[in-house]
């Protein structure tokens, strides 16, 4: 099992590595950028395929979380302009997140992980929403406050699991998955509604495809049924 990790890791860097460089490049390389992009999403989630592993809730949430991802990944790679679609099918994802991460959290703790990143997205808000076109502003913040949602979740389930031995490691990269996420569309919005970022694919795709290879192995790391 190890080995397979390893070598779809490698695959999943290979491609994503392509998936930068061909929408960084553009031009001629462009199409290097829309066959890695969704490649790539589709080797992270091939490793939910793992004997041994139960097909319960937490999985299938996940599951239908990762194909959501796949179905905006492409969305959002095409020439046409498809954001609002793509990020439908983000948020999608994100319910889907929020499904496999709430069971385990403590009330406590996921009202401390709300504050924590309702602060940061709150900053981040207050000096991108000026810039977001009129018709955008109601779909990024649901966007946002599904994001927030998902995050402060998954952060307070690996608090209220840390000492599980069954389930801590799983839930400890699930919540760095969710940071991961957080910090990629961050960028993201930054690079499409400001100014734009130098090199944004670079950041926004890195630590994308580093959030979902998380949360898939999350997945394999979870010792219990659910």
């Amino acid at each position: 099992m190890q080995l397979r990790s390893d070598v779809t890791g490698l695959a999943v860097v290979i491609l994503a590595t392509g998936a930068i460089l061909g929408a960084e490049l553009g031009g001629p390389w462009l199409w290097l950028h829309y066959l890695c992009k969704p490649l790539a999403m589709v080797m992270i989630i091939t490793t939910l395929n793992v004997p041994g592993v139960r097909v319960g809730r937490y999985r299938t949430a996940v599951l239908v979380g990762m194909l959501s991802s796949l179905a905006g990944d492409v969305l959002l790679m095409l020439p046409q302009d498809l954001f609002v679609p793509g990020l439908l099918a983000f948020l999608l994802a994100h319910l889907c997140y929020i499904v496999a991460f709430i069971p385990g959290g403590t009330i406590a703790g996921r009202l401390v992980g709300t504050l924590g990143y309702a602060v940061f997205a709150g900053i981040n808000l207050a000096l991108l929403l000026p810039r977001v076109p009129a018709d955008m502003r109601v779909p990024v913040l649901a966007y946002v406050l599904v994001l927030v949602v998902m995050a402060a979740a998954a952060a307070a389930r690996a608090w209220s699991l840390r000492r599980d031995p069954a389930l801590a490691a799983s839930a400890r990269m699930a919540a760095l998955g969710a940071l991961l996420f957080v910090a990629s569309d961050s960028v993201l919005a930054w690079d499409r509604f400001s100014d734009g970022v130098s090199v944004a694919m670079l950041p926004i795709l890195s630590t994308y495809f580093a959030a979902q290879w998380c949360i898939a192995r999350s997945v394999v790391l979870k010792r219990a049924d659910g």
